[in-house]
């Protein structure tokens, strides 16, 4: 994971979606125990409030959970929400823009198609 000072995203937001891609290639598998809030503020080199802000926001979408006096874990069924949540992200922030753009440039949805399926092929 890295994290970098200088992005416009906010750090905290940073960590929440390093660990989301931790727990999606599986270096964070479901029932594991991920690093504790210290280590994430020694390995990053930033406050452990932020560390915190960035792993409760986990948390509320129950990606993970707390054991009292033990530490964080990742729940079951994160994976599955994680790509929900990324597919949805991806709809909302990618096609509906190209969707929207591709109706003024008056393309049908086989021109779309055909364009997507010549970049896969590059």
């Amino acid at each position: 994971m890295k994290i970098n000072p200088d992005q416009e995203k906010p750090i905290f937001i940073q960590i929440a979606e390093g660990i989301e891609d931790g727990i999606l290639t599986g270096a964070f598998p479901e029932g594991s125990q991920i690093p504790s809030i210290t280590e994430f503020s020694v390995n990053y080199k930033i406050n452990p409030a932020t560390a915190l802000k960035g792993i409760n926001l986990l948390v509320d979408e129950n990606i993970i959970f707390k054991k009292r006096g033990v530490g964080m874990f990742v729940s079951n069924g994160a994976v599955k929400q994680l790509k929900e949540k990324r597919q949805n992200q991806f709809y909302n922030n990618y096609i509906s823009n190209l969707i929207e753009e591709a109706k003024r440039l008056g393309f049908s949805s086989d021109d779309i198609i055909a364009m997507i399926e010549r970049g896969f092929s590059q």
